[in-house]
Parts: C-alpha cells; sequence; structure tokens
C-alpha cells in the first residue's frame, strides 16, 4: 500500500495542547541515540518513574511521524529510563489540568494521544519495547502498540484507567490487546486496572520473551540489529499488512498478501537472496 502523507497538524488549546514541530534528531521532551540505523527512544524522567505530559505526547506522536520518510532508520526501541518504563500520563502535568478543560479540549487531547498510537503503527520500522519496572497507563499502550515486547522479571504492566474512573478503552487498548492475549484476559486487565506480572505477560503473549535488567536494552538493540540486517522493505510490509489485515475478511487478506508479495518480489532485495542461495552464500540485504 502506498505510504500515506500525515495528517496536518493537530492544534487545540494554545497552551497546553500546542503541536510539536519535531526537530529530527533533537528532540526535548524524549532522549534519542541513532546507531547503525536503530533508532533508540528513552522516555527520560526517572526521578517520577517517566511519565508523560502533553508536550511529550506531542513530540512522540510527531517523531514516529517523521519516521514514515526515514530511509536511515530501519528499527526502534522503546525504553524508559532508572529502571522504569513509563508511569503513564503525569498526574500534576496532564491528569489535574484535565480535570478543568472543556469537551472540545479534551476531545483535541484524546485524540492526539491516539495520534500517537496511529503513528507508531503507521511508521514501517518495527519497534521493539524494552519493558523494565513501571509500565502503566499510556506506558502500557505504547508497550502494547510496539511491535516486540521484552521484559525485565520486575516489568509490571497495568492499563489502570478504571482506577482514575476513565474506561478502559483508552488509545486503542479495546481493540488491539484483545487481538495480542485474547478476549478473556484483555477484559480482566482493562475492567481491574491490576498488574499484570512480567510471567504472566510472557504466558499469556504479550511479552516476546523475558530478560535480565542487566541485559534488556543489550537484547532489545541485538534484536532491532537482527531485523536491520534483513530485508528491510519486507520488514515495512510484513508490519502494513499485520496492522491493515485487522479489518479484511479472510478473502481479502489473501489477495492483499498476494499484491504485496508481488511487489516484494520486485525489490533488489528478493534478487540478491536468489543469488546469494544460488551461490551458497549468505544474502547481504539493503532494504531496496
Amino acid at each position: 500500500m502506498p505510504l500515506r502523507k500525515p495528517k496536518s497538524r493537530f492544534r487545540a488549546n494554545p497552551t497546553k495542547l500546542k503541536d510539536t514541530t519535531s526537530m529530527k534528531d533533537k528532540p526535548s521532551h524524549f532522549k534519542l541515540d541513532i546507531n547503525d540505523q536503530v533508532a533508540t527512544i528513552t522516555i527520560n524522567r526517572p526521578e517520577r518513574k517517566n511519565p508523560l505530559t502533553f508536550e511529550s505526547y506531542a513530540e512522540l506522536r510527531d517523531y514516529f511521524r517523521d519516521l514514515v520518510y526515514r530511509d536511515d532508520i530501519k528499527a526502534v526501541v522503546l525504553t524508559g529510563a532508572g529502571g522504569n518504563f513509563s508511569s503513564g500520563g503525569d498526574v500534576h502535568e496532564i491528569i489535574g489540568p484535565l480535570t478543568r478543560m472543556e469537551m472540545p479540549e479534551l476531545l483535541a487531547f484524546t485524540r492526539m494521544t491516539g495520534d500517537l498510537i496511529k503513528a507508531m503503527r503507521a511508521c514501517p520500522q518495527p519497534i521493539i519495547a524494552a519493558v523494565d519496572g513501571i509500565c502503566v497507563g499510556a506506558g502500557a499502550i505504547m508497550a502494547m502498540a510496539s511491535d516486540i515486547r521484552l521484559a525485565t522479571p520486575s516489568a509490571k504492566t497495568a492499563f489502570l484507567f478504571t482506577r482514575v474512573g476513565l474506561a478502559g478503552c483508552d488509545m486503542g487498548a479495546c481493540a488491539i490487546l484483545p487481538r495480542i492475549i485474547g478476549q478473556g484476559r484483555a477484559s480482566d486487565l482493562l475492567y481491574t486496572g491490576r498488574n499484570m506480572s512480567a510471567d504472566e505477560g510472557e504466558r499469556w503473549g504479550y511479552f516476546n520473551r523475558i530478560c535480565d535488567s542487566e541485559s534488556l536494552l543489550e537484547e532489545a538493540t541485538a534484536y532491532a540489529n537482527r531485523l536491520v540486517s534483513g530485508p528491510n522493505f519486507a520488514h515495512g510490509m510484513t508490519k502494513t499488512m499485520l496492522h491493515q489485515e485487522w479489518n479484511m475478511s479472510i478473502d481479502q487478506a489473501i489477495e492483499a498478501e498476494a499484491q504485496a508479495q508481488a511487489i516484494c518480489m520486485k525489490t533488489q532485495d528478493f534478487k540478491r537472496a536468489y543469488d546469494a542461495f544460488a551461490n551458497k552464500k549468505t544474502p547481504e540485504f539493503k532494504g531496496d
């Protein structure tokens, strides 16, 4: 499917919900490191367990939107600083102000946070979430929206929206979470807001693997590097189809995959793989 141009930037309350102009590789509200075509995004407020603010939501949304156009980044690692992933929306900087907003401002905010998840799902780069410690609220949603999730034994994940008087249907949770762990298990987490342990998350298929705390980022980066060395155009197509086929019948999905695979067969990576196989060598993919 052709890549779509992102929708126009959202603007609401200029003092709180203003759109952030992406600074590419110099973000103001999260840490960014780019090495060997892997972008490592670190939510970096460790003294507060990495809460999100209006500004960090918007800047993360803009950065993931920009990744659609970045040929130099092939995979993303998403993590948090100081032994925690993210405690979700900041109680004083987001939740407090939300209680004083009118409906148009509230809807602008909830649409903006949803746009972050849309951008994560729409970017062609696979996203690997490296989850340690607290991963709750919007933090749990960002991990959920990632393609691969690695966790430490101390990871505690909670979709705690009902614990603050809100519905569990936040930022796509009721659509995405049941597809990962099943309707009954998702219902349990979304109704109660309880913590899901790392072991439980791995058994349910939420986490792909549990790693030692000391090696978590190393293993997530190694996973990303393995994807970078593969056929990146094809990886982007795989991510697109995984996302789009949620809304297709089986017959539609089979036809869409036929078209997607035919497109991939015109890439140089496909030819390189054949040539390498014919010559008993390992293919060197270049993403074209």
